[in-house]
């Protein structure tokens, strides 16, 4: 009687799970669809008509699924809110995605339209074009879509709205009160967004926010990341003849601005990549703890070095996730002259360095900008913010031009903040997979002014594959992100705290 029982038991979990899954596979086809439909409209970052189209798709998709949704002005690109109906007894969790997209050159793409999505499935070391008629139940989680957005950030979108059909589908309660909001300008650095949230405050309010941005962990994992890096900029320019000078000339005795530019920056790091600017790093601490959850993630030394190409990295940190808990200093760009088949024999007018500096919640971006300009003064340079004058050359032996971008705050969740711990044992629990917890992670998403403004934990729990392209020609998604996406959703979305 009791081995009747067990095989009973089992062919109910068995049938049971294989309902499920066909079920999930029903919505991810329904959300390939839907991903097509709206990548289809053009979300170039710098196009106005563009981010209008697309906040009207918005609304008409989220009012399908009950939301009450608005379009919020700024003094840029206007945001888009949307908000289930609110209970006072349930804490509030809000979402945070967006909605615009890098520009597209066509022409670097493997497809005429970047906007009209193509399934591919992997071929070899490449990609073989499928049809989407032949997408059945039996989808095949290794194929692909490509197009602009489709993993930053439409898929998240439409996984969102996916998630919510299959809770209605089972009639699942949702024991929270549910928001959402859509950034339009996250591709332009998200400049009206920390007024925006000042005046939408009351609107905006919620117990935690959780962001869809960006890729799972290179294994593939569950991943949620407690942070991220700011950001802010400097332009450094070095200042020689008034006009380029013939070499053979004046070589030797015009000053070089290369070279001054060069020396100025060589004083920066030492040989093994640390700032050793004073006071840089002050303030940055890791506790047991911090060290503890920093080592658990599971990055593979020799696939980082060998998919850089390099042999001995920096040693800012004894390991890749070390190294992200401190602040950067980066040349991103160098100009000076004219190179290769356009080299000419000059001495040139002026050399510029383009950096920019990463920022961890102990750094201030102020404050390190001030730090590098004290330095380069150390160095016998006299700054200024514009061009220098004729007569301001004749007075001053080294003059560098700096100009400031503007700052983008750093954020970091307390490890053990028990929103934290609920969306890592929902994810374990739902995925049946160990969670990769990243305590900050390298790249930035302008987060700070909800943290700042509203005094809420804030996670990023990404949703789409690690070599998914974004920002670059052929992006793509996976369909089996979708898959996880989905499921992602509906756990958080259908668990109690």
């Amino acid at each position: 009687m009791k081995k009747i029982l067990c095989i009973l038991s089992f062919l109910f979990v068995f049938n049971s799970s294989a309902q499920e899954e066909a079920q999930l596979k029903r919505q991810v086809r329904q959300a390939i669809n839907e991903i097509r439909s709206f990548v289809s409209i053009p979300n170039d970052a710098l196009e106005h008509a563009d981010i209008n189209r697309n906040l009207t798709w918005l609304e008409k998709n989220f009012n399908a699924r009950g939301f009450n949704s608005s379009v919020l002005p700024t003094t840029g690109e206007s945001l888009f809110f949307a908000s289930l109906p609110m209970e006072d007894n349930k804490p509030t969790i809000l979402f945070y995605m967006h909605l615009d997209g890098q520009s597209v050159d066509p022409s670097k793409w493997k497809q005429p339209n970047p906007y009209e999505v193509v399934l591919k499935s992997p071929d070899g070391d490449g990609w073989k074009d499928q049809v989407f008629e032949d997408l059945n139940e039996d989808i095949n989680y290794d194929w692909r879509l490509f197009g602009r957005s489709t993993s930053d950030d439409k898929g998240p979108i439409v996984m969102f709205l996916s998630a919510i059909d299959l809770l209605k589908e089972n009639e699942q309660e949702i024991p929270f009160n549910v928001k959402v909001i859509l950034d339009s300008e996250e591709e332009r650095g998200s400049k009206p967004l920390p007024k925006a949230v000042k005046e939408y405050r009351e609107l905006l309010e919620a117990d935690f926010l959780v962001i869809n941005d960006g890729p799972v962990h290179v294994t593939g994992r569950p991943t949620v990341i407690y942070g991220c890096r700011g950001i802010t900029t400097l332009s450094l320019t070095t200042h020689g003849p008034i006009k380029p000078q013939h070499s053979g000339h004046y070589g030797n005795y015009a000053p070089n601005p290369g070279f001054q530019l060069a020396q100025v920056l060589a004083t920066m790091k030492d040989t093994d990549g640390k700032v050793i600017i004073d006071g840089y790093y002050d303030g940055i601490t890791l506790d047991e703890n911090a060290m503890s959850v920093i080592k658990s993630v599971p990055d593979n030394v020799t696939t980082i070095n060998t998919n850089l190409a390099v042999k001995t990295p920096e040693k800012v940190g004894a390991f890749y996730q070390e190294a992200l808990q401190y602040p950067s200093l980066n040349i991103r760009g160098l100009g000076s002259g004219w190179i290769g088949k356009k080299a000419r024999t000059i001495v040139p007018e002026s050399a510029t360095a383009e950096l920019d500096l990463r920022l961890v919640p102990e750094s201030n971006g102020v404050r390190l900008k001030s730090l590098v300009k004290k330095h380069i003064e150390k160095q016998g340079f006299y700054i200024m913010d514009t061009i220098p004058s004729r007569k301001e050359r004749m007075a001053h032996d080294k003059i560098m031009t700096i100009t400031e971008g503007s700052v983008t705050d750093a954020f970091r969740t307390n490890l053990t903040d028990p929103y934290g711990e609920f969306i890592v044992n929902t994810l374990k629990e739902k995925l049946g997979d160990d969670v990769v917890q990243i305590r900050i992670m390298g790249g930035t998403v302008p987060i700070s002014p909800f943290i700042n403004e509203l005094k809420i934990p804030a996670f990023i729990v990404p949703m789409v594959n690690p070599d998914n392209n974004q920002h670059s020609p052929n992006e793509n998604l996976k369909l089996g992100q979708i898959a996880y996406g989905i499921e992602v959703f509906y756990g958080l979305l259908s668990t109690k705290m």
